[in-house]
């Protein structure tokens, strides 16, 4: 992006006019002082403004909030979204009405969006940076149930003495069964199948 350039009385005012033209916080840009301000002689004639030129940072978060932002306005989706960027990591929180349908069945619409931003963020890029969408809590709710039946189902396999065979998850969801079991005496876990068919097998240690 080529920014924007601004002229002001001092430099915090020439920063002030491009970042409210941007419509970004100080944080998010890069900024550049062209010319320092002077007061010329005797504080009259000669006199020059402060020149400075901004430009929005380019980071996995802004590159992230732009697809976002492009695919939600195509589905005429408005919703409120918190953005966090900590150790090349990105959050992404989505809140807002009818927002179930970025959910999709058992979360496949959010996994497909989540995988689609990730690519987004990361192209041509040096550093891999990994990115979390959540809309509305549900991955942390859908967490939850997922290890309160692995618990219920580890003991239904270990009384009857036979494999519990559960229905197809994605890897994901498969790694937070797998996690919730690990470490256990008296049952073990595998996967077995092709994707998206691949499903968890939970079985009684002899």
């Amino acid at each position: 992006m080529e920014g924007v350039e601004k002229t002001a009385k001092t430099v915090d005012e020439a920063v002030s006019l491009a970042l409210a033209q941007l419509g970004i916080s100080r944080e998010e840009a890069e900024i550049e002082v062209l010319e320092e301000p002077s007061r010329g002689f005797l504080g009259l004639l000669g006199s020059r403004p402060a020149r400075v030129r901004v430009r929005v940072k380019d980071t996995p978060s802004r590159r992230a909030k732009e697809l976002l932002g492009r695919l939600l306005e195509a589905m005429n989706l408005p919703v409120d979204m918190a953005i966090e960027e900590k150790e090349n990591n990105v959050f992404i929180d989505i809140e807002g009405k009818d927002v179930g349908i970025l959910i999709g069945r058992r979360g496949e619409t959010l996994d497909a969006l989540q995988y689609l931003i990730t690519l987004y963020v990361n192209k041509n890029q040096h550093q891999r940076c990994k990115v979390f969408l959540d809309v509305e809590g549900y991955r942390r709710r859908r967490e939850e149930t997922l290890q309160r039946l692995a618990l219920k189902l580890a003991e239904k396999a270990k009384q009857r003495g036979r494999n519990v065979v559960l229905e197809p998850m994605t890897s994901h969801e498969r790694r937070i069964i797998h996690t919730a079991l690990q470490g256990r005496d008296d049952i073990f876990t595998y996967s077995e199948g092709e994707e998206p068919y691949r499903k968890i097998i939970i079985s009684p240690k002899k």
